[in-house]
């Protein structure tokens, strides 16, 4: 019944969506877009979810921005920094306005910093040094710190994992606990509310107040000039579907190419692949520290030394030049990438030493809770091929179907298993988001205050700190590389990977270009 329910809903969900594409004329001033993902959760602050990152950026803008070279540039503000490293002065530019006609201030972007700060763990680290953020004038605003953090800067214009995106103060003044309820910005998009439909439809339009930052457009950063009049985001969970609408020119944009698919392109010189993020994504399982069977280190042990990279990764892309297996929790390819007890995460799994440690622990059966989200294309298989793994290994696996926004809203809950929590769960990341120990939020390690799963983390609090405070790469490197064994022998979580996912797009769209994920500024499209 359950396979019956779920074929049923993605036919109806796929038939809506073509059906908001077919109701609407071609136009060259409009996009529509299928995304990894459909919208409900609308918080950038309340989930590190990516389509509600992606969302974000649409409609919000942010103060600082990195650039292609992973350097931070001014956005909404230029900024400043003193000798010794304790004040950055921050003065907004000139013209910057919100959608609803309000000038941009300091108070605005004050309260953004604040609330931001309760729930990322770069901003968690800086209100810790903080001694005052305070206006300092109409245009200007200044956060004084106690003691040097060298990572403020970084942490400020990171691009996900809770980037820092302004708001109103009225919105910004939303309890950090509580979603807000306003999508209102000073973005290059405005988010038209009335046609919005949750998880199937979400429209932007060109903000036409919007003034572009000066500089050459690089990732999140520069000019962000928009070049169409709306962009569509419409949901279609089935990947053939999406790519019939593509190759028939009802759709312009596919964000997700399952690999096995890239062959339909083939010799098509109206549609356009490539892969858009050089550095990749990695695939992860978060565990939930506050209830058992995972409150025990060495059954999280057991339920690593069960997993297989490659296993994962074949189920999830097939094709091995699109995948890389990967014992660096930071990244292949990054500053830090290290190898300590890579073994483990890529061996293939050891079931029978996986079997062992449970044995040692005590293992009483208790269900493992495992949310598999099912309309996603670069999250199904990893619940599958890891469920199996963990029921080889002794656990009882209770494996749940769900929606991707329905788990993105319990994953949230601290309730048992039993009561509508969960055990464990898959995702994924874009690299530059776990490339180092500050920006990782998996590395989180203050309890309640941590990411979902709650560990409560001394240790790699301590490593974290240190990190921060250290003076040189050098440094960095060595204390990085002590954090990856304390996750190794902990399991924060298990990194299961890495991944090139492919887009596509018309041969209409021209400005397409390279980012950890889809930006929509700079795109423009021509009649076909």
């Amino acid at each position: 019944m359950t396979s019956i329910w779920r074929n049923l809903r993605t036919g109806i969900l796929g038939a809506t969506a073509m059906a908001l594409v077919s109701a609407l004329p071609a136009s060259a001033e409009t996009i529509t877009a299928v995304m990894h993902s459909g919208l409900r959760v609308m918080d950038p602050v309340i989930t590190t979810a990516h389509i509600t990152r992606d969302n974000a950026f649409m409609v919000f803008d942010t103060l600082v921005a990195l650039d292609a070279d992973f350097v931070v540039q001014p956005q909404m503000a230029n900024f400043e920094v003193s000798e010794d490293g304790l004040t950055y002065t921050f003065t907004l530019r000139d013209g910057l306005k919100w959608h609803d006609g309000g000038e941009v201030t300091p108070a605005d972007c004050i309260a953004s910093i604040k609330r931001w700060m309760q729930r990322d763990g770069g901003g968690q680290m800086i209100s810790d040094r903080m001694e005052s953020l305070e206006a300092t004038g109409d245009k200007s605003f200044t956060l004084t710190l106690k003691e040097p953090f060298p990572y403020t800067l970084q942490a400020m214009a990171k691009v996900s994992s809770l980037a820092l995106f302004m708001m109103p103060e009225r919105i910004a003044n939303t309890p950090a606990s509580e979603a807000i309820t306003e999508m209102v910005g000073s973005g290059p998009f405005k988010f038209v509310a009335e046609e919005f439909q949750p998880g199937v439809k979400v429209v932007y339009e060109k903000f036409e107040d919007y003034v572009p930052a000066p500089g050459p457009q690089s990732w999140f950063s520069g000019a962000k000039e928009v070049k169409v009049d709306r962009v569509e985001w419409v949901t279609m969970p089935d990947a053939q579907t999406t790519m019939n609408a593509l190759i028939n020119g009802e759709i312009d944009f596919m964000e997700t190419v399952p690999v096995d698919l890239l062959p339909l392109l083939q010799g098509m010189d109206e549609v356009k692949s490539e892969v858009l993020s050089p550095l990749g994504s990695v695939t992860i399982g978060r565990m939930n520290f506050l209830h058992p069977p995972f409150d025990n280190p060495k059954i999280r042990q057991a339920a690593l030394m069960a997993m297989s990279q490659e296993d994962v990764l074949t189920a999830l892309i097939g094709n091995p030049e699109y995948f890389k297996v990967c014992g660096a929790i930071f990244g292949c390819g990054t500053p830090f990438e290290f190898t300590d007890g890579s073994e483990t995460l890529t061996s293939g799994g050891d079931i029978e030493g996986a079997k062992k440690l449970l044995e040692e622990a005590g293992y009483d059966g208790t269900p493992i809770v495992l949310m598999q989200p099912t309309d996603v294309t670069t999250l199904t298989a990893q619940p599958i091929v890891a469920a199996q793994a963990l029921r080889n290994a002794g656990f009882n696996v209770d494996m749940q179907p769900m929606d991707w926004q329905t788990l993105v809203t319990r994953r949230a809950s601290q309730a048992a298993p039993a009561d509508g929590g969960w055990n464990i769960f898959f995702t994924n990341w874009i690299v530059p988001e776990v490339s180092g120990p500050l920006a990782n939020v998996m590395l989180n390690g203050r309890g309640d205050q941590a990411w979902f799963g709650w560990p409560d983390d001394p240790e790699i609090e301590t490593l974290r700190t240190e990190f921060a405070s250290a003076a040189d790469l050098g440094t960095q490197k060595a204390i990085a590389q002590k954090i990856q064994a304390h996750v190794m022998d902990n399991v924060n979580y298990i990194h299961l990977g890495q991944y090139y996912s492919p887009s596509a797009w018309s041969e209409a769209l021209t400005g397409v270009t390279k980012a950890p994920f889809p930006v929509f500024w700079g795109i423009e499209k021509t009649e076909g």
